[in-house]
């Protein structure tokens, strides 16, 4: 099954002059994708009494015309006042994962190097209850889409789900070690991808199960596309898949030289999923069409303009894609390097747009819903907002003593909440002339 949907994909597969990319130079073909409106089946047939309606979610207005006076330089320094609202000290080690609760974004919860997992309130960092019983560090956490059920998995593959309301423990699994967890958008259901390129779907809390065999080699990214059909995973090997969750198949499989050449890193979606963005610790960001499973677009490292300070090559040779995604109201795309480059590049003519450079590498970044603001997390412990239609630093935010790790973003943009190799959460308010 598996060499019949590779084969179809390759047979699919164009021959590269017809993308009409001549090596850095500026495309002079644009490809517009319309993949049409998503077929309502089921997600699978043994999950028939699963609610897939859509959440109805607030819009968040275009906010065009507020920029902040850009702060001349960035500094690269850990020292400095603590600009955060609440503090979460209560892991005794480096924390790797926080997420918010989606319906009220008032409850988060963190995972950390020291076995733990806590779900605790925003407002306060008063703890709720302690999501007990790892042995391994605590790598993934989340909350499901109605917030009534949250996830921990830790490296080892033992994955748990709690019912947020009863703080009881409903539902357990132990798979291979873990690379990442998801919760589905619509439905009570997790995925999960292991070392041994295995992505698992279970139902919770009943645990129906289906597993999605890749390649011999971990599952290292996923992402479910928003249709809540189908999955796009990313492995070690450079190959990235696109799964049918009901039928347990790969749609399209890109190998090769439409994969990536180096393990990937992160995968996102744009908001109605018919664009896929990759990135890989070969530097490389792709742009995928999810409906025909086509690269039509890529984001080399050259692209991003080559740094005279990268002493003997060195530096470039351990660059990487960390983290990307897609602005809403703009049709722009963001990836973060491990050298610190912000890119931010136009999708109409697939430029670069801007190039925003950090002191330290680039864990993570996140848009703002409804604005072209994206905030970036670093190496060096700050939290930065950038305006990607200028390219500018709006901000920044500072109180951690170490690398932030991992960080999320509130709905409304009011708070943003960091984990840091520092041993700490932190919830810092987020300032906007229109608050």
């Amino acid at each position: 099954m598996e060499s019949e949907s590779e084969s179809g994909a390759a047979a699919d597969t164009p021959p590269l002059e017809t993308l009409s990319f001549h090596g850095d130079e500026e495309i002079i073909e644009v490809v517009e994708l319309d993949p049409g409106p998503p077929d309502p089946d089921d997600l699978a047939q043994e999950m028939e009494d699963v609610d897939f309606e859509e959440e109805e979610e607030e819009e968040e207005g275009n906010e065009e015309g507020w920029v902040l006076e850009p702060q001349e330089g960035v500094v690269g320094s850990m020292e400095g006042p603590d600009d955060s609202e609440v503090t979460f000290a209560l892991h005794s080690a480096s924390v790797f994962c926080v997420s918010l609760d989606p319906k009220t974004n008032t409850l988060a919860v963190t995972g950390g190097e020291d076995d733990k997992a806590f779900v605790w309130r925003l407002s306060d960092g008063e703890l709720l209850f302690e999501c007990a019983g790892h042995k391994d560090s605590v790598t993934c956490a989340g909350f499901s889409h109605d917030s009534t059920l949250v996830a921990t998995g830790d490296m080892s593959g033992l994955l748990k789900v709690w019912q947020v309301d009863t703080k009881e423990e409903v539902w357990s699994f132990e798979a291979g070690d873990l690379e990442w967890m998801e919760w589905h958008p619509r439905a009570p259901v997790l995925l999960a991808g292991t070392a041994d390129g295995n992505t698992w779907m279970w139902k919770v809390p009943n645990g129906d199960c289906k597993t999605f065999q890749g390649p011999s080699c971990p599952a290292t990214c996923g992402r479910v596309l928003p249709d809540g059909k189908r999955a796009v995973v990313g492995y070690e090997d450079g190959t990235i898949r696109i799964w049918d969750l009901k039928q347990g198949s790969s749609i399209h499989v890109l190998k090769g030289t439409e994969g990536h050449q180096g393990p990937l890193t992160c995968v996102a979606t744009n908001q109605d999923g018919s664009l896929i963005l990759t990135g890989s610790v070969d530097c490389q960001a792709k742009l995928v069409s999810a409906t025909t499973g086509k690269v039509v677009g890529v984001f080399r490292p050259e692209t991003v303009a080559s740094q005279p300070n990268v002493g003997e090559g060195e530096e470039s040779e351990s660059n990487s894609v960390e983290s990307l995604g897609f602005c809403s109201v703009m049709p722009l795309a963001a990836v973060g390097y491990l050298d610190g480059t912000l890119a931010i590049y136009d999708l109409s003519t697939q430029t670069l747009r801007h190039r925003c450079q950090h002191q330290s590498g680039i864990v993570q970044l996140l848009w703002e819903a409804g604005t072209a603001v994206v905030y970036t997390c670093s190496l060096d412990g700050i939290v930065r907002l950038w305006d990607a239609r200028t390219g500018r630093l709006l901000t920044d935010y500072r109180g951690h003593t170490a690398e932030i790790l991992d960080f999320a973003l509130s709905k409304d943009a009011s708070l943003v909440v960091t984990t840091s190799g520092d041993h700490k959460a932190k919830v810092f308010c987020v300032q906007r002339p229109d608050r």
